[in-house]
């Protein structure tokens, strides 16, 4: 089915671009909310300079496409970013840094292996039991991973510098000009201590930082959503505004 492609007609956003939308389903973040995606292909013509463009304007990519919320009654999610210039971390967040500072980060390209996949399904069977992808095949791992039209890394944390020193945490990030998109992250359950969630989105603020990246892109927010509160805690955070980002205030 096609979408009405007025809907996503917004600044940054080149025109002609095809648009469709899914099917209303129950939102898994808001009770009594149905969700619904618009999305386009990204299988075109320089899907990077595409991909650039529509995270700016709110988009999400899964594999070769890119989509944002096109609910029919709510518009409660809010895409939002970090501002990484003017980032500081809590004391509680360089706690974090410090208890990870034996991990290293290594990004290599973006490629499933049976090691990742292994990791993956112990955290979703901790974490997430009975989510919708718990029961996630090798097969729809790999596409998820290596169907990426667009640069894409697995930034992998391991618990020493040898290239097989025990795997902790990933996280599948798509390079943007403008930042890092966070597109999913995992880790091992059991290093509760370590607040692996945390410190994965703290490093790729570190790291785009040091790179000169002014932003780390991290989904949607939405308001009154206890699984997506976290976002809140790595201000300043940004979000985007009708076609403007704006710094989100404290009382929203």
């Amino acid at each position: 089915m096609k979408l009405d492609e007025s809907l996503f007609q917004v600044p940054g956003v080149r025109r002609g671009l095809r648009f469709y939308v899914t099917g209303a389903s129950p939102c898994p973040y808001l009770p009594g909310q149905l969700e619904r995606k618009g999305f386009t292909h990204l299988t075109q013509e320089n899907p990077d300079a595409l991909h650039d463009q529509l995270s700016r304007a709110g988009f999400r990519r899964s594999q070769g496409v890119a989509y944002r919320p096109a609910c029919p009654t709510c518009n409660a999610c809010r895409s939002v970013r970090v501002d990484v210039a003017n980032f500081k971390p809590s004391r509680n967040q360089r706690r974090i840094l410090r208890t990870n500072d034996d991990l290293v980060r290594r990004p290599i390209e973006a490629k499933a292996n049976r090691e990742y996949y292994r990791l993956l399904k112990n955290y979703l069977n901790s974490r997430h039991d009975g989510g919708g992808m718990s029961d996630m095949g090798y097969r729809e791992f790999c596409a998820m991973v290596n169907e990426s039209p667009v640069q894409t890394l697995m930034f992998e944390y391991r618990a020493g510098p040898e290239a097989d020193a025990p795997l902790v945490a990933v996280s599948l990030t798509d390079v943007l000009r403008d930042g890092f998109s966070m597109v999913y992250t995992f880790f091992d359950p059991a290093m509760r201590r370590r607040s692996l969630g945390t410190y994965m989105i703290l490093d790729h603020i570190q790291h785009s930082a040091e790179i000169g990246l002014p932003h780390v892109y991290l989904g949607y927010w939405i308001k009154g959503s206890q699984k997506m509160n976290y976002k809140r805690r790595f201000t300043p955070l940004e979000v985007l505004d009708g076609g403007n980002w704006r710094r989100l205030e404290d009382d929203e």
